[in-house]
């Protein structure tokens, strides 16, 4: 790619990002958008109304960026919780590590790249100029200032290792101080218990009793067992429509309004007083609800949430296997009340095996068909091979702006919009895992979204992008570093318009929220207040996490390759840590909380793109004769691996449980316990199976048929 393409990507990008400014600052002055750009604090009462007109709802400002930019570490986990503050945590400790990059790399390691002599650079046609004269590719063999890049590896490589251990031994104290500050909440006195056995004698809710108050008899409190709802919450989802359909038409002045036809598309139906029609079928689902609910007495799921006295004898019973077959009585930790995802729970430890090998396989295919994306952009950062398969395009191809967008900036967008149909696939799959919890399916997703991302984006890219494509190279691992230095520096371009278009423009839509911006749009004209259901959503951390671990990856690893790359990252980084510390105070709601347990995934990230830079590295002063710096290159992945291996001892365990220490004192400070307890023995029942309110009947119908179990 030449310069010319990449400064045209930088302008359309940048002029996008202006745009998409621009209309936020006007768009969410207006009092129609209230609930896209600002839906917490109209959830939470603490948005003024604004009716009036005046002319600087049309004029754009920037007063935002100050309000986002004020609050402190402490005002920001009262509003988004440690997640996200750990969110936060991940971005600045990428600014500085980009930061140190971006000095280092630009002073030193770019001039000295910029000025060798191993692809000849024509100084009066610089927009012209491939930009593999700004990388490691035109320096010359065996030259002395590869030196000076072996250094930076080093240096580079310390640096990064210290803020990773000063941002786990930060963020572990955070968990701690988290976890010392909370209220007793359920989560912290309660398991989940699944593969209850059956008894020809007893009910699995009176062998759960048995088995925990014979073998937990001075801890044991109370369970609660778990039924199959699936039809009960969908017909409380539609009697929750009727009703505010019906509460709608009751408030309307217009008496044409509470009248009209029903059934499909109300054709060839004498007109009825709809009230009386939605009173009617809102009875009905309730008694339909009621009756699907006495249905479940006797049918419960082999599994239940089983609370007891203490933090203490929680943590005994959660780390214990419990039984002589380790396939029955499994434990593992209950998530809050919240957020339980209650269709999780699969009748056998062998179907929940069988699941996750389904899901393995779908992420294998999944992958396998992104590379038809990945070829597709491919062939157009290479404008010959696209010439060679579309000749009618020559003389289209051959106009200097045309082929400046098509290599410059539409590779790297085609890529992005379908890299968008990936995270509800991922949280789709992870959902069928038998998690029980949102916050571990969204773990779960993270995690299979950072790889397939990894895979995808980055390895598929540049191994497509190579004549060295080779499927069996990770096969030969003495050939890996010698492969991945030869087509590695090749597609350095490629990433940093990926950079520009992903990063800066795709952050920039995240604050303008242009899907929501629509549909709420679209609801305003064709739906009537009874038919919105207002919802704060919450930060999609499946998606974001991997995405800005993803432009971690590609700045470490072409920090010694093509620093050019790396003042494009510090824009993106500084671009999302003030859009995202806008939308976790305005916008996003947290439904979950998981402690700050993501942090591990970076850590893991972070070491995995420090020792691919170090395979990159020893290939690369190979391949540039200089065998010496390769050697002495070689000890750097053992070095982080080693440091790896401490953080994992020294920190892990602090993210995987609390202490005995922490618990015990925590259970020392709570001496009344009374009313607690009395919460506790309800706090996991089922939405589906609680009292149905809607209707406002008060002949005893609404009461639920399934008292608790304890």
């Amino acid at each position: 790619m030449i310069l010319s393409a990449l400064l045209t990507s930088v302008g359309i990008n940048f002029g996008l990002c202006f745009l998409f400014f621009a209309l936020y600052s006007i768009l969410r002055k207006q009092p129609g958008n209230a609930g896209v750009y600002a839906p917490r604090l109209v959830a939470e009462g603490k948005l003024a109304p604004r009716d009036n007109f005046n002319l600087e709802r049309l004029l754009p400002s920037a007063g935002w960026v100050n309000r986002s930019w004020y609050p402190s570490e402490e005002e920001l986990l009262a509003r988004a919780g440690l997640d996200g503050v750990v969110f936060m945590r991940v971005i600045i400790f990428s600014l500085k590590v980009f930061a140190f990059a971006g000095v280092v790399g630009l002073c030193a390691l770019l001039p000295i790249n910029y000025m060798g002599s191993q692809i000849v650079i024509d100084f009066s046609d610089l927009t012209n100029q491939s930009l593999e004269s700004f990388s490691i590719s035109n320096v010359n063999d065996g030259s002395k200032w590869l030196w000076v890049h072996f250094g930076a590896v080093y240096a580079f490589t310390a640096f990064v290792c210290y803020l990773l251990y000063l941002e786990y031994h930060y963020i572990s104290l955070k968990r701690l101080a988290y976890y010392y500050s909370s209220d007793p909440k359920p989560d912290q006195f309660t398991v989940l218990v699944r593969g209850i056995p059956k008894s020809s004698t007893d009910s699995l809710s009176a062998n759960v009793e048995k088995f925990f108050s014979e073998y937990y008899p001075s801890q044991y409190l109370s369970h609660y067992m778990v039924y199959h709802t699936t039809k009960i919450q969908k017909l409380i989802s539609d009697a929750d429509k009727v009703n505010r359909r019906l509460a709608y038409l009751k408030s309307t002045q217009k008496t044409s309004q509470r009248f009209g036809r029903v059934g499909f598309l109300g054709l060839c139906r004498p007109k009825v007083d709809l009230v009386d029609y939605y009173e009617k079928k809102l009875e009905d689902l309730e008694d339909n609800a009621r009756a699907q609910q006495s249905l479940l007495s006797g049918n419960e799921v082999p599994a239940a949430f089983v609370s007891f006295k203490s933090r203490l004898g929680t943590a005994v019973a959660l780390h214990i296997q419990q039984g002589e077959n380790p396939t029955e009585w499994l434990t593992e930790r209950a998530p809050e009340p919240e957020d339980v995802y209650w269709p999780f729970f699969s009748p056998s430890f062998i179907s929940r095996w069988i699941g996750n090998v389904m899901v393995v396989f779908a992420c294998v295919i999944l992958t396998i068909l992104f590379f038809i994306p990945v070829i597709i952009v491919q062939s157009l950062t290479h404008l010959e091979q696209l010439e060679t398969w579309f000749p009618f395009l020559k003389g289209v191809l051959d106009i200097a702006f045309i082929s400046q967008v098509i290599t410059g900036y539409l590779p790297s967008l085609i890529l992005k919009m379908f890299l968008y149909l990936v995270p509800p696939v991922m949280i789709m799959l992870s959902s069928i895992q038998g998690y029980v919890a949102h916050s571990q399916i969204e773990k779960s997703a993270c995690n299979k979204m950072l790889w397939f991302t990894i895979w995808n984006i980055f390895f598929a890219n540049v191994l497509s992008g190579s004549v060295l494509y080779r499927v069996n190279i990770f096969l030969e691992p003495k050939e890996i570093p010698n492969t991945l230095a030869l087509a590695v520096p090749g597609q350095a371009t490629f990433f940093i318009t990926y950079v520009v278009t992903s990063g800066w423009t795709s952050t920039a839509s995240e604050l303008l929220r242009l899907m929501s911006l629509v549909s709420n749009f679209m609801g305003r004209i064709f739906l009537t207040k009874a038919d919105e259901k207002f919802e704060v959503p919450s930060l999609p951390y499946s998606s974001e996490i991997p995405s800005i671990l993803l432009f971690g990856l590609l700045g470490i690893t072409y920090f010694f390759l093509s620093p050019l790359i790396l003042p494009f990252l510090l824009v993106y980084y500084c671009l999302a840590y003030i859009i995202y510390r806008h939308q976790l105070l305005n916008v996003y709601s947290p439904k979950f909380e998981t402690g700050g347990t993501f942090w591990p995934i970076v850590h893991n990230s972070m070491v995995f793109s420090l020792i691919l830079m170090h395979l990159i590295a020893v290939g690369i002063f190979g391949l540039k004769k200089l065998p010496l710096a390769s050697s002495l290159t070689i000890p750097l992945p053992i070095i982080t691996l080693l440091f790896n291996n401490f953080c994992r001892k020294r920190f892990l365990p602090v993210f995987k449980g609390y202490p005995a220490e922490c618990m015990i004192k925590k259970d020392r400070s709570n001496e009344s316990m009374s009313d607690f307890y009395e919460r506790l023995a309800t706090a996991y029942q089922d939405p589906a199976l609680k009292p149905i309110h809607f209707s406002g009947r008060t002949d005893g119908h609404n009461a639920p048929l399934l008292a608790s179990e304890s």
